[in-house]
């Protein structure tokens, strides 16, 4: 597969993800488990708030990777917020996750794709140009 393919399915399954767990799951609430895991960690009082900015945090990072802009600063924020939110998760809330503590293996399976996508693939993109 040409690497400009592979660059622009990666980009698109990445950024589909972003938005299918910020629309899906936290702004629509149609995975209460989210909001679950929001209360436990920051408290019942303002928890479908928070989800509910947490989601459309979640869709603008889908806006955002589509965008092209920024892409190696895209990707490093992409990667620490995935590894705070589930570094957080996997010792506050484990009986919450949909695999409990094997979620880290997803997350970090994520994490390695966005890399490659952005550090492997697109700076060989950027070198033929």
């Amino acid at each position: 597969m040409k690497q400009k393919r592979k660059h622009q399915i990666l980009t698109s399954f990445i950024a589909t993800v972003w938005l299918i767990n910020g629309l899906v799951c936290k702004v629509l609430n149609l995975v209460p488990r989210h909001q679950e895991i929001v209360t436990r960690i920051l408290g019942d009082e303002h928890a479908r708030l928070l989800t509910t900015l947490i989601g459309v945090s979640e869709i603008g990072m889908a806006i955002w990777i589509l965008s092209g802009i920024w892409t190696r600063l895209n990707t490093v924020t992409q990667i620490v917020v995935i590894g705070t939110m589930n570094t957080l998760e996997f010792f506050l809330v484990p009986d919450l996750l949909l695999w409990g503590k094997a979620n880290a293996f997803f997350a970090i399976l994520f994490i390695l794709v966005i890399y490659y996508n952005e550090f492997h693939i697109n700076q060989k993109l950027a070198l033929q140009s």
